[in-house]
């Protein structure tokens, strides 16, 4: 399908929040000018002026404010929802497709009862060490050339969560959602909370039409005891708020205990086994004093000390 059968009515705006990675929202800034359909609006929502890329152009809308990803999503929402139908969040070191938001438009044109979309990972670096730049470009022009557009779009596969690296949701069912503002810094879990969220005003689903490389770049991430602290407490604390499922908190809770305990003994280069284990332990010894306050994670320390949950 050609450019020319996208519906035109919709408009895909895009929002990337990022903090520290001026090289990588570079990168993703020229994919999006390389869309066989252009986006109607771009924000970049920052901390300051030194997370911006050298690339930046007139035509792209910046905010500035204090660094979480959460409150930096809600920032762009604000700056671009007047200006589109649809909103997608990429990650500031995601690589979409040339075809993504071609491929937004015409999902959800033909799917009005599509409000969220989680869109194809083609690879991702995520818990690999990372996706370098020039791997993640190479395989996304190898999908460009090899994977043709259906000639009709397609719903996708119904499912309850997305993933916040490559999502998109309608504008219009995102009225009355935020991005919970109590998940602090790199917001863990936040996706699967504002998926379940606005799940309540429509259908969730992982598609074709959209994706890329999440290149899963280990800076400006979230310190391992902290992290280790919020994979207990943000599960617990989702669940109970009723945007994530009781049986799906404690798999991934289990899961990731089980994953920095066993393997402290060799744990992966890119990956602070030891530190996670300690935020777990002070995670456990926060909710048994009675609390559940995921913004607590901010007053554990960056290093080896004692924390503070």
């Amino acid at each position: 399908m050609t450019s020319e059968a996208v519906p035109v009515h919709i408009r895909v705006g895009v929002v990337i929040a990022s903090l520290g990675r001026s090289a990588e929202c570079a990168d993703i800034l020229e994919a999006l000018r390389n869309q066989s359909v252009k986006p109607s609006v771009i924000a970049m929502s920052v901390e300051k002026a030194g997370d911006l890329p050298e690339n930046l152009t007139d035509d792209i809308r910046v905010v500035m404010g204090p660094r979480g990803l959460c409150a930096q999503r809600n920032r762009g929402v604000a700056l671009v929802r007047e200006s589109c139908d649809v909103i997608v969040f990429f990650d500031d070191d995601f690589i979409p497709t040339s075809r993504s938001i071609e491929g937004l438009a015409r999902l959800f044109g033909a799917f009005p009862e599509i409000v969220g979309a989680t869109g194809h990972v083609i690879a991702d670096g995520v818990g690999q060490g990372g996706v370098s730049r020039e791997t993640a470009l190479q395989l996304v022009a190898a999908y460009d050339a090899e994977v043709p557009c259906p000639p009709v779009p397609e719903p996708g596969q119904a499912i309850v969560t997305a993933y916040g690296c490559n999502m998109a949701f309608r504008v219009t069912a995102m009225a009355n959602v935020a991005f919970d503002e109590r998940l602090p810094l790199y917001g863990w879990q936040e996706d699967v909370d504002y998926a379940g969220q606005i799940s309540r005003y429509g259908t969730i689903v992982k598609t074709t039409e959209f994706g890329g490389v999440h290149r899963g770049v280990t800076s400006s991430r979230t310190p391992g005891a902290r992290l280790g602290f919020s994979q207990i407490v943000n599960p617990i604390y989702l669940a109970r708020k009723g945007s994530m499922r009781w049986g799906h908190a404690a798999r991934i809770m289990a899961g990731n205990v089980l994953a920095n305990h066993l393997k402290l003994v060799r744990p992966e280069p890119h990956i602070d086994r030891a530190g996670r284990a300690r935020g777990n332990w002070i995670a456990l010894r926060h909710i048994l004093s009675g609390r559940l306050e995921p913004e607590a994670m901010l007053l554990i320390d960056q290093g080896g000390g004692r924390g503070r949950g």
